[in-house]
């Protein structure tokens, strides 16, 4: 009987779970520190404590590796959010959304990434790609769950309905980056239900008035003309 030494197994075989998360934790952190016009494979294999053949076996470029953190940031599972209420579901999708821009790393990285887009088609898809794919998949959620209540009508626009929600808070943490307390998130959700009810009925001009809304008040019928 023969005897074979088998070859220890190589490439794919060998990328550990492990190290491909260090180095996805070194690059957040590197971005964060330097931006992506000065990350290098270098630093980041320095920050993982990894060498930068270990990173060559996954990605091909500090491109590669970039493009592929903001897919698989874009691509986490979407939160559960049902709260029994569109409120309720705005209200918590927005602190959500505040938490993770509010955090160090996301508060630095993310507006870098956006100044780099515009001179990088290739970072500009990638980002527009993911962002609408993880838009769509929460505005299905929150708005499908809406319209099955009955609190907005079939036939409404998730994707639309998400950028009402989103692009307050958003201005708000990423642009202005003004502080944001627990009553300001409160009346940011009222506001932005009171908006997506008007939008998605597709009556702003006949009827002005959120669905399911009570007798208008004397400052209302003043302002209605009543």
């Amino acid at each position: 009987m023969t005897t074979e030494k088998r070859r220890a197994p190589a490439g794919a075989a060998v990328l550990r779970g492990e190290i491909t998360a260090a180095i996805r934790r070194a690059v957040m952190q590197e971005l964060a520190a330097v931006g992506y016009g000065r990350l290098s494979i270098e630093a980041v294999a320095r920050r993982a404590g990894v060498s930068k053949t270990a990173i060559y076996r996954r990605w091909r470029s500090k491109l590669d590796l970039v493009l592929d953190m903001v897919s698989a940031a874009a691509g986490k599972k979407v939160p559960m959010l049902d709260t029994g209420s569109l409120h309720g579901d705005v209200q918590l999708l927005l602190m959500v959304a505040a938490e993770a821009l509010g955090h160090k790393l996301a508060s630095q990285i993310i507006p870098d990434l956006l100044a780099e887009a515009a001179r990088n088609p290739q970072i500009a898809e990638t980002l527009q790609r993911t962002l609408h794919d993880y838009q769509v998949r929460i505005g299905e959620l929150v708005i499908g769950q809406a319209v099955a209540r009955g609190e907005l009508p079939a036939g409404a626009d998730p994707s639309a309905a998400i950028e009402l929600i989103v692009g307050p808070i958003y201005w708000r943490l990423a642009i202005s980056r003004a502080p944001l307390d627990a009553d300001q998130l409160e009346n940011m959700a009222t506001a932005i239900v009171a908006a997506l009810r008007i939008a998605c009925t597709g009556l702003v001009e006949q009827d002005p008035a959120p669905l399911n809304a009570g007798p208008l008040t004397a400052p209302e019928r003043h302002v209605a003309g009543t």
